[in-house]
Order: structure tokens, then sequence, then C-alpha cells
């Protein structure tokens, strides 16, 4: 248990990176990890576009003022879900991509979490650069790779914001 919860708290927000590339069994490790994740009647609405090539991140990178990181991040997985498939589609997403972030903590890579949806022009501009059908909802995008900047793990743990047996 302590392993995990270390884990947990090693995850950190990273957006600067090495020029070293991911490799494919650590983006194969990742997706499995989001894959193994939790979904609403296991309907498993999640799609993801791994992303390497460098104009296509750095189209990526101009999605909004947040997104800078993906240029110079070496692989961008873009989160999707199928609407149509569940209604729960934008939780089982998020399960994914938290399984994804901390997948990467544990192959000591770095990520960070890049929110698109519920903006639907990032969306288009998303669905646009990576040639994403309409029907397809995009969650998030998450930049990955060796991290140029180091963190100390953390939690953010406040027990003002505990309630037991009611409110």
């Amino acid at each position: 248990m302590s392993e995990m919860l270390d884990l947990i708290k090693k995850r950190r927000s990273i957006r600067k990176y090495t020029d070293e590339p991911v490799s494919d069994e650590e983006i194969r490790t990742m997706l499995e990890a989001a894959m193994a994740a939790p979904s609403a009647n296991n309907s498993q609405p999640w799609e993801f576009v791994v992303v390497r090539d460098a104009d296509l991140r750095r189209q990526l990178a101009q999605t909004h003022p947040w997104s800078g990181m993906c240029a110079g991040a070496p692989v961008v997985f873009v989160v999707c879900a199928h609407e149509s498939r569940s209604s729960h589609w934008v939780e089982d997403a998020s399960a994914a991509t938290e399984n994804l972030l901390l997948a990467a903590a544990g192959l000591d890579l770095g990520a960070v979490w890049v929110g698109i949806y519920p903006n639907q022009e990032r969306e288009a501009h998303v669905r646009k650069v990576l040639g994403i059908p309409d029907d397809v909802r995009v969650l998030c995008l998450v930049p990955v790779g060796h991290p140029a900047e180091s963190k100390p793990p953390r939690t953010q743990y406040d027990p003002q914001k505990v309630h037991y047996d009611g409110y």
C-alpha cells in the first residue's frame, strides 16, 4: 500500500521535457494502464490518438494558452471518447486519463493533463488537426516525456474538506 500511495503522490504536472524519445514499450504500457480504467457498464468508450509528429504537436500546442508544452513533449496522447457509447463518457475517459498519468509517473516520465472538453472551439481545433470524426469527443491532451524539471512528491490532503456521516 505504501508503494501505491508513493506513486500517487509522485504524480505531478510536468510541463518541461528533454529531447529523449518515449519508447514504443512505454507508450504501450501507458495505454494498457489507461484501458484498465473502470467504465460505466464496461462500455469502454475511449479512443486514444498517439501524436509523435513534431508538426502536429506544434499545432496542438496552439489549441489554447495552456497547451504550449505539447510542442516540446516527445509524445502527446489525445484522450477521446464516443459520447454515443456512454452517457458517462467524461467520467470513463477521465479515469483512463488518470491511469495514464499514474503509469507515466511509474515509468519516471513527466506528464500533464491539458483540458479540452467542454470548450467546443478547442475540441474543433484538435479534431481538425488530427482528423478526429465529429461523433468522437475530445476530453484532453496529455503531453508526456522525460522530465526536464523536478517536483517533490506531495499530497493536498485537507481535513477541512472531509465530512463523516453527513455534511
